[in-house]
């Protein structure tokens, strides 16, 4: 087996969602597969958690960041292939990254519309110098990864030679088996026990993704006047939803299972926009792993991963969501078939068991490309 040494450069470390589930998570996997990683950051756990504390990275912060991160970068020829998460150097001239990625094939990987940073900015000035900046860094990739159909396509539109769709997964190893012990607690005795039962209705993100939560308010308050139920937010801010029973509790990878499957209803709002039709679903995969239904906005990868309603709900408007959360809350055997339905699904598509020898064959072939 012939071993391939693949330079990793990462947005984030451990901390970050993207940089933990599109790679370091597959470690182990391609490690196997004699794909040899050397993971480089640009930005620190604990950068991460000063911007969510104080808005921003710092300026000192940054500027020791992309230090280090060209002098990774001055290493590329020492490996067959380098793996970039999004871009290696964002904010700079593409021939600098562009000069900075020659003489090694590369391999960019999107979970988040970020090329909408530039060609989206509401500065004319950086739309027309950055505009295309990353339609012109797919072009010079041996493989662009897409975390859904709607990033591939940039890809593809953008003149990239190669480009796969290869969603954002979980493990099956960390997400047991949900229904077992736990099933009995999700079948509550009938419909009309609803009003007493309290169930969970969860949503998982971070800081700075809480907002989306404001797009519910209107019917989780009017579910709340009819039902019993608590908002259980992992890993966001404080939620101001007057009349809403909420719990805000921190995020933990040791315990971000736990906290999901405790629940009886996952939740994924969005607004429909260029931005929100490049997310990946991810919360969502999270929620059917656990065995929950799940209820979202009917944006972009939000239909991939529950199979147009297979699944969960999908929703457009506020009348929406209040009906799928009312129609779950009271139907016990609903949320049964749909849970059952979700985790399926995650076992046949959305788990690293499924995507790990693809994409250790995909670091292989871009190293030859």
């Amino acid at each position: 087996m012939r071993q391939v040494d693949l330079l990793a450069l990462q947005k984030y470390g451990p901390l970050g969602a993207s940089s933990r589930m599109r790679l370091l998570q597959y470690l182990p996997w391609l490690e196997q597969a004699g794909v040899r990683a050397t993971v480089q950051p640009l930005l620190s756990n604990e950068q991460l958690q000063a911007r969510y504390r104080q808005g921003g990275y710092g300026a000192g912060g940054l500027v020791r960041a992309y230090v280090r991160r060209l002098l990774a970068m001055r290493e590329r020829r020492r490996f067959d292939v380098v793996w970039i998460e999004k871009e290696a150097l964002p904010w700079m001239p593409l021939w600098l990254e562009r000069g900075m990625l020659s003489g090694v094939p590369y391999v960019l990987d999107y979970d988040d519309a970020v090329f909408h940073n530039y060609d989206l900015h509401r500065s004319p000035f950086v739309r027309r110098i950055y505009g295309k900046r990353l339609d012109g860094l797919m072009a010079g990739a041996a493989l662009v990864l897409g975390g859904n159909g709607y990033l591939a396509q940039r890809a593809r539109d953008a003149g990239a030679a190669w480009v796969e769709v290869l969603p954002t997964v979980i493990d099956l190893e960390r997400y047991p088996q949900p229904f077992d012990a736990s099933e009995q607690r999700r079948m509550v005795a009938s419909p009309e026990t609803a009003r007493q039962e309290e169930l969970r209705i969860v949503w998982i993100g971070s800081p700075a993704t809480a907002h989306y939560l404001q797009l519910l308010r209107e019917p989780l308050q009017k579910l709340a006047a009819r039902y019993t139920f608590t908002l259980r937010v992992i890993g966001g801010a404080s939620v101001d939803l007057p009349g809403v029973r909420v719990e805000v509790l921190p995020w933990s990878e040791a315990t971000e299972v736990a906290a999901i499957s405790a629940c009886d209803v996952g939740i994924m709002p969005l607004l429909d926009s260029p931005w929100e039709r490049g997310k990946c679903g991810y919360k969502l995969v999270q929620y059917m792993a656990c065995g929950l239904p799940c209820v979202a906005s009917a944006v972009g990868a939000n239909k991939e991963v529950l199979g147009q309603g297979e699944a969960g709900m999908l929703v457009n408007d506020a009348q929406g969501w209040l009906s799928a959360l009312e129609a779950l809350v009271t139907n016990p055997a609903l949320r049964h078939q749909l849970g059952r339905a979700g985790r399926v699904r995650v076992e046949s598509i959305y788990c690293l068991q499924k995507t790990a020898p693809l994409m250790a064959d995909l670091l292989c072939k871009a190293a030859i490309s």
